[in-house]
């Protein structure tokens, strides 16, 4: 039986930025109220096979799915939306697109024929945004454009949509996002860039269906009709999406214009007349009202760009709301903590502390300086990734006496490898996607802080690295104090690390911020909150004793 699946193409146009991830995302969160069924797919016009070589002030975080693939920051908004995990088949780029032609090229797969643009690359686009829908899987499948209209590495995706829409006419609709200036001087906002921009998808043969545009100030009536007489689009199409406080309030901004009611007419489809958002509005009225605040320091290296750690930062929001508290995130680079007496000046207001994830050496001394001064001031820390392996560090250097303790991805002639690199990954010479990458299995062992945050004996979480705990070292750590409370049996993996002598202190392996959504947050953000809360009020209750 054909499938029926509905496609839904969202592109950009007049600047980047404008925010196609969150739009795509909203319009899947109503659609899913509704009772659909939906996955949303990102294209990307880069030619990297994918971001994981990418550096994060080229390109923001590196989000990680279930299955392993490295894909565009977009697919954590998706999974935090949506509550449902995404794939490698939700995330495409114009390098995997080529290697897979190149690939069955070499093979002889197209019997000897000149290999161009059209027919085959844009056959190969068309089969991965088609294959998320074969057999009827989803209701409706979104497919995010990226980059701007016009863009000459995107004119492939264009193509390949356009051709779409000429084979299955009526299951297929186009959303344009664009952007409507605002003119101080004369006080107006102007539509001519919103036109030329239809205009130019128009050259490429795609009309858009929908307007949606971003916008500083409230579009009226008549600029609406005139958007919509130069675009050729009806009225009601002409969507607002004016600036909103947080990206969770977008859903219900497009539920008022009816987003979710034009898309749903001109698809033909019949979903629940009155959307399931309860769970969402809860969460932004704990969001909005908070009853306290927070203050947590993140330490990384690429603190500059905050997208470098955006799955971290939303994870802070959802276990904020989920203790009705704000999280007021203090981003810290690590670099300004290497000299000691930096570390008090710098991390004396918080009350948690962070370390990221990361690569390479810069930096790693102030990570370490900052864990010595959570640890000894009994200051809630949780280290993620590179974070944990700090941790190890920080305690062989200043407990066990190790002074040269160190990880062989930092200094490979150390005398105390604490962190040594995987056996398997010795042996590997590509740097793309060849990382320990994707869910797995991790048991916990009980009566440990980390079974009481997961009330589970085996969880599964992602992972996105090539060192690991070097468990030559395990009983000495283990017989001065440490607890490593997770444990990858397969292969002995050491996947957690703790001190119970410390009121919260736990550095994973794998990397939590993932999982986090709005609908669930994560279990162990949602503790590291409420430890963090609780050190806090200690810290004012000693204060206020002291000051007496």
């Amino acid at each position: 039986m054909p499938s029926k699946t509905k496609y839904i193409f969202v592109t950009g146009g007049v600047t980047s930025s404008l925010g196609k991830g969150i739009i795509s995302a909203s319009l899947a969160k109503l659609l899913q109220a509704r009772g659909f069924s939906v996955a949303i797919q990102k294209l990307d016009p880069y030619i990297n096979v994918d971001p994981g070589t990418l550096n994060p002030y080229e390109h923001g975080e590196c989000f990680v799915t279930n299955d392993g693939a490295e894909t565009d920051l977009d697919l954590g908004h998706y999974e935090r939306f949506l509550n449902v995990p995404t794939s490698q088949d939700n995330n495409v780029t114009t390098g995997r697109i080529y290697q897979s032609v190149i690939n069955k090229e070499r093979r002889g797969d197209y019997l000897g024929k000149t290999v161009q643009v059209i027919p085959h690359i844009t056959n190969e686009i068309k089969e991965h945004i088609l294959k998320l829908g074969k057999n009827g899987s989803y209701d409706v499948v979104i497919t995010e454009i990226g980059g701007t209209v016009g863009d000459i590495e995107s004119l492939p995706f264009i193509e390949s949509i356009r051709q779409l829409k000429w084979d299955l006419h009526e299951r297929v609709l186009f959303i344009h996002l664009t952007l409507i200036p605002y003119l101080s001087t004369s006080g107006e906002l102007k539509t001519k860039p919103t036109q030329h921009s239809v205009k130019t998808l128009l050259e490429y043969g795609v009309q858009p269906d929908i307007l949606v545009c971003r916008t500083e100030h409230h579009l009226d009536q008549d600029l609406r009709k005139k958007i919509a007489l130069f675009c050729n689009v009806d009225v009601s199409c002409v969507i607002e999406s004016i600036d909103a406080k947080t990206i969770y309030e977008v859903p219900l901004l497009m539920q008022e214009e009816k987003l979710d009611e034009v898309v749903c007419k001109k698809l033909n489809i019949n979903g629940s007349p009155d959307p399931d958002l309860h769970k969402w509005n809860r969460f932004l009225t704990n969001f909005n009202q908070p009853e306290s605040d927070i203050h947590i320091a993140l330490v990384g290296k690429y603190v500059e760009l905050k997208d470098s750690y955006l799955s971290i930062a939303e994870a802070l929001i959802h276990a904020g709301a989920k203790n009705k508290t704000k999280v007021i995130i203090h981003w810290i680079h690590s670099s300004k903590l290497d000299k000691e007496n930096n570390v008090g000046k710098l991390l004396h207001k918080v009350s948690g502390i962070i370390v990221a994830p990361g690569f390479g050496s810069r930096g790693i001394e102030g990570k370490i300086n900052a864990i010595k001064y959570a640890r000894e001031n009994n200051i809630p820390f949780l280290g993620i990734c590179l974070g944990m392996q700090c941790a190890v560090i920080e305690f062989a250097r200043n407990v066990l006496n190790m002074k040269d303790a160190n990880s062989t991805e930092i200094n490979l002639t150390t005398k105390n490898p604490v962190i040594s690199m995987m056996e398997e990954q010795k042996k590997l010479k590509n740097m793309g996607g060849t990382m320990r990458l994707g869910a797995y299995h991790c048991k916990i062992k009980k009566d440990t802080l980390l079974s009481k945050i997961y009330k589970e004996p085996t969880i599964q979480e992602r992972h996105r690295h090539r060192y690991e705990f070097n468990n030559k070292y395990l009983d000495e750590f283990e017989n001065n104090g440490v607890v490593f409370s997770g444990k990858n049996t397969k292969n002995q993996l050491m996947e957690t690390f703790e001190i119970p002598q410390h009121p919260w202190f736990i550095g994973v392996q794998y990397h939590p911020e993932y999982k986090s959504t709005v609908e669930n947050p994560h279990p162990l953000f949602v503790s590291f909150v409420k430890a963090s809360l609780h050190a806090a009020k200690n810290s004012v209750e000693t204060a206020v004793l002291s000051s007496k």
